[in-house]
């Protein structure tokens, strides 16, 4: 009888996690992959690998960042398969745009995301919208801090030069 109440103790703490950190994770999987769709099944993929083993992780130092590094592996693995030549797309995007923001310089931004290879892509996500430190982010990627450095320098690069033309209409 022990046995079960721990595991309802258990499916209860996950169940907590998963709804406080759920829109969380989607989040950073939206900005990942830039699919709707596709970050919904990254994020509940994410969240069935975290919640089969939920023993292990609900000792971890940091379940959080547990869970981004799982929620980063899926999207990394899911671009490593390659099973058809579709690539994501903004075909879809949310109703409203953030408060106080533009929405024409936000969809040029996730556009120009968009075309970045999945690490990099990683990397700025992490670094500047989830707002990690380089050895955080590092740590998640299995990167060293230095290569974390030098892939945020040319991503940046990349998307400063594919922003250009429109800067002198997106930015007032």
């Amino acid at each position: 009888m022990a046995v079960g109440r721990r595991r309802a103790e258990e499916r209860r703490e996950f169940e907590e996690f998963a709804h406080a950190r759920g829109t969380a994770l989607f989040r950073t999987a939206l900005l990942l992959c830039g699919d709707w769709h596709l970050a919904e099944d990254l994020t509940q993929t994410a969240l069935a690998r975290i919640y089969a083993s939920w023993g292990r992780v609900r000792q971890a130092d940091n379940t959080v960042a547990y869970a981004r590094t799982v929620l980063l592996r899926c999207y990394l693995s899911h671009r490593r398969l390659r099973r058809s030549s579709e690539l994501p797309g903004l075909d879809f995007l949310p109703e409203q745009a953030a408060p106080d923001q533009d929405p024409a310089l936000r969809v040029a931004l996730l556009a120009a995301l968009a075309e970045l290879p999945p690490k990099d892509r990683a990397v700025l996500v992490l670094r500047y919208w989830e707002d990690r430190s380089v050895e955080e982010t590092a740590a998640e990627l299995q990167l060293s801090p230095g290569a974390v450095r030098v892939r945020a320098l040319r991503a940046l690069t990349r998307l400063r030069r594919r922003l250009a033309p429109q800067l002198d209409t997106l930015v007032p």
